[in-house]
């Protein structure tokens, strides 16, 4: 069983308790007050409580950290000489929630000099949490993660996120799944990119793409997925970095071919 850290400890109980509000108003979800702030993009009461919960919590314990949060942006705390800021995604998968599937996530990463150095992901109905620090593996709850160890792209389960209404390019995305879909054994579209990152470190899913994301989508996900032996990069093969808005992850066999599928190459079906 993993020792939890101090600042593991700190990022334990602020989700923990951001929870307790979110399965109340799950289980009441009919009742939320619901305003829109973008095509096919809300915004809710729960998700709001969330994020105010969190930065509350966070703040208590380490007051000089900044915050990068996706309801109320950046703000808070000089971060000392290592610029530390948490990046954080109260509600992971809101259109999940509002319409009650039990799918959804708070996330959390801290980001140290352009860095992410420790991640949570806490699916709160499963009662799942997934967690790293860098160099020290990625976990779930106390068990540790390794990616899947599948070499065969038509052995492959993959994630991906599908682009809603007033966001994405439609049709590049059309393109990308046929090509994908036609090679591997299945593809998924879950809605929520924290916890798709997370099944790729938990080798449940064997890969995950996704373009027009946020930083706060992915901080924490990245490094569970490095944690847990995974690669990760942009769709294109560059390094991934935190401003970055599409990602590719993927075990050592499967990321370049999955890549090459994606952007349409003639070595799709070669191993890495």
């Amino acid at each position: 069983m993993p020792v939890r850290s101090a600042l593991m400890t700190v990022m334990v109980r602020a989700a923990d308790k951001a929870a307790r509000g979110l399965k109340r108003d799950f289980g009441e979800v009919e009742n939320l007050q619901v305003s829109k702030k973008g095509p096919a993009d809300f915004v809710t009461t729960a998700d709001l409580k969330a994020e105010r919960v969190l930065k509350e919590e966070l703040a208590k314990a380490r007051p000089d950290y900044g915050f990068l949060m996706e309801e109320s942006g950046a703000s808070g705390g000089s971060g000392g000489s290592e610029g530390r800021r948490w990046v954080v995604d109260p509600l992971d998968g809101t259109t999940n929630f509002l319409h009650g599937l039990p799918h959804f996530a708070i996330s959390i990463g801290l980001e140290e000099r352009g860095e992410i150095v420790a991640a949570l992901i806490y699916d709160p109905i499963k009662d799942e949490l997934f967690h790293a620090e860098k160099g020290s593996g990625a976990y779930l709850n106390d068990r540790r993660l390794r990616v899947s160890g599948r070499t065969r792209m038509e052995d492959a389960l993959i994630g991906t996120g599908i682009p809603f209404k007033g966001h994405g390019e439609h049709g590049t995305f059309a393109g990308e799944v046929e090509r994908v879909s036609a090679e591997v054994a299945g593809v998924r579209r879950w809605g929520a990119a924290s916890l798709d990152l997370a099944y790729v470190a938990a080798g449940r899913l064997d890969g995950f793409w996704e373009r027009g994301l946020s930083p706060w989508d992915i901080a924490a996900g990245a490094l569970l997925v490095r944690e847990a032996g995974g690669y990760l990069t942009a769709i294109d093969g560059r390094p991934w970095t935190l401003e970055g808005d599409a990602i590719l992850a993927a075990n050592s066999y499967l990321h370049k071919p999955l890549s090459a599928l994606v952007l349409g190459r003639k070595d799709a079906t070669k191993s890495a």
